[in-house]
């Protein structure tokens, strides 16, 4: 009998944003420590993409056949000499559209 703590634990795998800021949002992301990297998925749009540690992705589109994606607040952890200089803590930022992320830099 299980008590339910050995099943699988769900996770984000993939979070895709939609901008019409796009290099403006690749240049804030890039800032806080995420390696973007300029991807093109067959006749899709150019597009950039970042790898997390645990394997999930984070991708920036252009908005042009898909509406901009509206009100997130996304939390990311950076290390200390990859998120723009900022001190050990919590930082509240906007990215270009106006959406929160919160960045933890550990000490």
């Amino acid at each position: 009998m299980t008590d339910g703590r050995d099943r699988m634990r769900a996770s984000i795998d993939l979070l895709v944003i939609h901008t019409t800021r796009l290099e403006a949002c690749r240049d804030f992301y890039a800032g806080l420590g995420l390696d973007l990297v300029p991807e093109k998925h067959g006749n899709g749009p150019d597009h950039y993409a970042a790898t997390f540690a645990d394997g999930g992705v984070l991708e920036l589109y252009p908005a042009a056949h898909r509406p901009e994606t509206g009100y997130l607040r996304l939390g990311l952890t950076a290390p200390p000499h990859g998120a723009g200089g900022r001190p050990p803590g919590r930082h509240t930022l906007a990215d270009p559209d106006g959406r929160t992320v919160v960045l933890t830099v550990p000490e």
